[in-house]
Order: structure tokens, then C-alpha cells, then sequence
């Protein structure tokens, strides 16, 4: 203990060290107070609490909390977690190349990415993973068994899986690669005219992938393209900035970013030559779409060279950088705030100025300001990107939440593969009553039960009705809510026949084709997507929602 009380110390005494060589005069003092009041209180707790302490989760947690109180983007990565971090950033490791989830307590390959090795193995999504190289990994959490997955490109590593309607477990020898993965999640015609591109990620190779999407779709006859940004979270400014240029001219400015250091403020143009700047073009936004989706939606919506759709996005306008530390750890830290064209910061909370309770609140609609697009179009700060064509983003409802979050509708999909060949055509892939009817009786059998949230919150109103001793008040009508709410719960299977029917057809097209099959069946059903087509289409309405003449 008397060895890791000095390595922290010595750390401290670092960190005054530096401090003073880069804080103002004027708060060293309080610099070097703090840290040394910190330094004492730890040696005091180190030597004299009760039980035996652990320094370095400790000193984590103390990091943790204190960047916790700045805003949830500003991060401690320690040298151990450096690999996952790069993995989050980059897209690339070396492994087998699957997304593994926990089911129903078991490991189950949820993704096998298509033309990486254990794809091209005959992995399946569905497949439960019970050894890894002969250690079972039966009960494990999926970051061990991930680790167990993972190793030196062209390694093998010999992996054992349970497979539904197969007598035997399956034995698989798969060759590890380096793993880089796509930035797109489909791209596709949706009618003769109209092409889709669905972008998940920012990771190195974004704008390359989008650019290659959008020259196959132009060759393919598209004259008119959806670009689809829904619950993209963000990810690599110049990714960003370059898929903007696909559609802009050169030497445009995107994004500029301003913060605590002058030196480091800069304004990021376009630098190359556009693929197409007269395509008509939608794109779709949701409250998922964050960070660099917005800077590619806010800077087309200020250059009124697209039309938004959909809800109004998350609302992050912060830029980290990463900063090296000591013993080979970084720090992830807010530097700046981003502002596109118009001169917007759509950075939506306020962390500067956290309630008592530590809550953060959204930027007031009295503080907000009025800014104009290329066009005169009014745009506002403060609160994510507004779309051109509010579409209301449907939730599903708590039965079918329930379903999805229960593993029951992967669980069935599976089974369903299994004992059915895939269909021919995915875009007309539906589910027949009957076959509802066989997924009811499957799901009685599950003894399958779930609560709604009405349902806890009268539980809530029942218990502070006797805290309170109203209860005898108000036992009858309670009872009568109670009874109601069980006899619409009894209902909701059919009641949400077509939603749940509708996630379930999803779920199994992906178990057979992966991303082609679910977006085959799912892009005709989506709303959105419907009115992107229709707004596409009526070039007329078109030009005047973005004051073309």
C-alpha cells in the first residue's frame, strides 16, 4: 500500500509541476492547493480507513467523477483500455469479424459481417458460442469472450457453437484478419429514379464509401438521392467534411470551431472538386443523429443544397481532442464548440451551467438566435438541427419494446430460418395470419409476461395511496384501473399484430441476408423514406421549401 500511496503522490507532485508551467499565474495557487489538500486526504484515508483501499480504482473513480461534472464526452482512457478506444475510433481490429451479444443467457452471434472470415467460415447469426480454442465460454460476459475472439492477424482460432435444429455442435477453424469495418449499412434503388444511401458511422473511409455509393447509384440510372443519417452518432470531423464537398463546391466553408484556445480555432473548407451539385437530395435526420451528422445535415441545410426530414437531431455541437498523459494514458477532452455555415452552434445542453442538482438543461428558446441559410432561409442555434419536413418519429409500443428487449423475437427468428427456406423476394416478405398464430403459441409456451409503464406507475400511485392512508378511499377505482389496464394488456398481442409482425419480418430477413434482406423488407414500410421519395419527386415543391426561383 505504502508503494502505490508514493506512485500517487508522485503523480501529484507531476501535476502541480505542470500546472505551473501551463495555468495563468493567477490560478496556480488554487491549482496547487487543491491538489495538495487532495494528496494529503488521500494519504489520510490510505493510512486510517477502516478497510484496506484500492488506489488505483480510487484515484479512476475520483477521475471519473470529476470529468463526469464537465460533460459526458471529455473521458479518462487508461493504458489498458487504449485498444477498445482505437477499435470505437477506427473501426479496424483483428478478429473473426462478429458481433456477439447475450441472449436469454447464452452467447449468441448477433453479426457476422459479411465477406470477413467468420462469415466466409459459415458462422450464422444465431449460432450460440460455447467454446472458444476449448475454453467454454458458456456464462461468460461478451468482453471476455470477445477477447478470447480476438488476436494477431492470420492466427486461427477454433471456435464451437450450438446451431438450432442441427443435432451436434458445429466445430469452426477460422483465420484471424485485421477487421476494418464499412461505414455503410445498405445502398440500394428504391424506385427507378431514387437511390439510398444508409450511413452508420464516421470512421476512416466514410466519404470514400459514400462517394463510391453515390457514383454506383448515378451508373445504376438515380437521378435523385436519400442520404440516410438516422441515429448515426458521429464520429471523424474530415469524414464529415469531405461527404459535404461530395455535394458542394470547392473552397466552401463547412464547419469552423472555436474554444479556450485561440491557436487551435479553425475554419475547415471544402478542398476538392464535387461529384454532384444539382442531384436533388433529402436527408434524415432523428434525435440519433449527432456530431458530424449534423455537420453534414446543418452545412447542406445551410447551403439550401438539401432538404432535411424527420425529427430534430441530438444536439452535439462539442469538439474533443485526445491528449496524451502519463503512463501511456489519455485523456479525451472537450476543446471547442463547432459552428457550420450559417454561423449556428446547434450544441444543445448547457453544461456550463448545471442546475444545484447537478442536471443539465437545454439552451432556453428565449436565447436562442436567428441565422440565415444561402438562400435567406431562417435556421436557429441552440437545440440540434430542425428538419425542412417534420415527420414524427414513431416508438414502438411497450409490448412490442418488451419483445425485442426479451431476446424472444431474435430467439424466434432463429427457429424460423431454420425450418423455412429463405424467401425468393425480401421486398414482398410478409407474415401471414397463420403463421402469427404460430409465433402466439410459441410465445405462450415461453411464458412470456411484461409491464407496462402505466401499469408500474399505478403500482406507484397504489403504494403512496397507503403511505398516505387514502387507500380505503381509493381502493375501488384502483382496482377498476388495474383491471382495465390487464384486460388491454391481454389484448396487445393483437392489438400489435402489425407492428410486431413487422419487427419480427425484419428480424428474420436479417438472420437470411443480413443488412440486404431487413432493409429489402423494411424500406418499403418507412414512413419517412415514403415522404423523401414523395418530396424528391415534386421538384417544383422541392425548390420552393429551399426558396430556389
Amino acid at each position: 500500500m505504502r508503494k502505490n500511496f508514493k506512485w500517487v503522490s508522485a503523480l501529484v507532485i507531476i501535476a502541480i509541476a505542470v500546472a505551473a508551467f501551463k495555468k495563468p499565474a493567477e490560478n496556480y495557487f488554487e491549482i496547487a492547493k487543491s491538489l495538495d489538500i487532495f494528496a494529503t486526504l488521500f494519504k489520510e484515508v490510505n493510512t486510517y480507513y477502516v478497510d484496506e483501499v484500492d488506489p488505483k480504482k480510487l484515484i479512476r473513480q475520483g477521475i471519473d467523477s470529476m470529468l463526469e461534472s464537465l460533460d459526458p464526452y471529455t473521458d479518462f482512457i487508461p493504458e489498458e483500455e487504449l485498444e477498445n478506444f482505437r477499435i470505437t475510433t477506427t473501426g479496424q481490429y483483428a478478429g473473426i469479424g462478429a458481433l456477439i451479444g447475450i441472449i436469454n443467457k447464452k452467447i449468441i452471434v448477433t453479426h457476422p459481417y459479411k465477406n470477413f472470415p467468420a462469415y466466409k467460415s459459415g458462422l450464422k447469426v444465431g449460432d450460440e458460442l460455447i467454446e472458444i480454442n476449448g475454453i467454454n465460454v458458456q456464462g461468460k460476459t461478451t468482453a471476455e469472450t470477445s477477447v478470447l475472439l480476438k488476436g494477431p492477424a492470420r492466427t486461427e482460432v477454433e471456435v464451437k457453437v450450438r446451431r438450432y435444429g442441427q443435432k451436434n455442435d458445429l466445430v469452426f477453424k477460422i483465420k484471424r484478419e485485421k477487421i476494418t469495418l464499412g461505414n455503410l449499412a445498405y445502398i440500394g434503388l428504391i424506385n427507378p429514379e431514387v437511390g439510398y444511401i444508409k450511413l452508420d458511422d464516421f470512421t476512416p473511409g466514410a466519404s470514400k464509401e459514400v462517394a463510391d455509393a453515390l457514383t454506383k447509384l448515378k451508373a445504376q440510372g438515380a437521378k435523385k438521392i436519400i442520404l440516410d443519417l438516422r441515429d448515426n452518432p458521429g464520429g471523424l470531423l474530415h469524414e464529415a467534411i469531405n461527404i459535404v464537398n461530395l455535394f458542394i463546391p470547392k473552397g466552401k466553408e463547412v464547419v469552423s470551431t472555436r474554444g479556450k484556445v485561440t491557436e487551435w480555432n479553425k475554419s475547415y473548407t471544402t478542398l476538392n472538386n464535387p461529384l454532384d451539385t444539382d442531384m436533388p437530395l433529402a436527408v434524415l435526420i432523428n434525435e440519433g443523429s449527432a456530431s458530424a451528422s449534423e455537420i453534414v445535415a446543418g452545412a447542406l441545410q445551410d447551403y439550401d443544397r438539401a432538404v432535411l426530414l424527420g425529427d430534430r437531431t441530438f444536439g452535439k455541437g462539442l469538439v474533443q481532442t485526445t491528449r496524451q498523459l502519463s503512463y501511456n494514458a489519455q485523456l479525451k477532452i472537450t476543446t471547442a464548440k463547432y459552428y457550420i455555415p450559417s454561423g449556428r452552434c446547434i450544441q444543445k445542453l448547457d453544461y456550463a451551467h448545471r442546475q444545484q442538482d447537478g442536471s443539465v438543461l437545454a439552451f432556453a428558446d428565449s436565447s436562442k438566435s436567428e441565422f440565415k441559410t444561402l438562400n435567406g432561409r431562417s435556421v436557429y442555434d441552440g437545440g440540434g438541427l430542425d428538419p425542412d419536413i417534420s415527420i414524427e418519429q414513431k416508438y414502438l409500443g411497450a409490448i412490442t419494446a418488451s419483445l425485442y428487449a426479451s431476446g424472444l423475437l431474435f430467439e424466434y427468428a432463429t427457429t424460423y430460418c431454420a425450418e423455412h427456406e429463405a424467401p425468393l423476394d425480401f421486398k414482398s416478405f410478409a407474415f401471414a395470419d397463420e403463421e402469427y398464430e404460430k409465433f402466439l403459441a410459441w410465445l405462450k409456451e415461453k411464458k412470456f409476461s411484461y409491464s407496462t409503464a402505466l401499469e408500474t406507475e399505478t403500482k406507484q400511485l397504489q403504494e403512496l395511496a397507503r403511505k398516505e392512508r387514502y387507500y380505503s378511499e381509493l381502493e375501488s377505482e384502483l382496482k377498476i384501473l388495474n383491471a382495465k389496464i390487464e384486460a388491454n394488456k391481454a389484448s396487445d398481442l393483437n392489438r400489435f399484430k402489425d407492428e410486431i409482425s413487422s419487427v419480427l419480418v425484419s428480424q428474420i430477413a436479417f438472420n437470411y441476408a443480413l443488412n440486404e434482406g431487413q432493409y429489402a423488407v423494411s424500406l418499403a414500410h418507412d414512413t419517412v423514406i415514403a415522404e423523401a421519395v414523395k418530396t424528391l419527386h415534386d421538384l417544383q415543391g422541392f425548390n420552393k421549401i429551399l426558396a430556389k426561383h
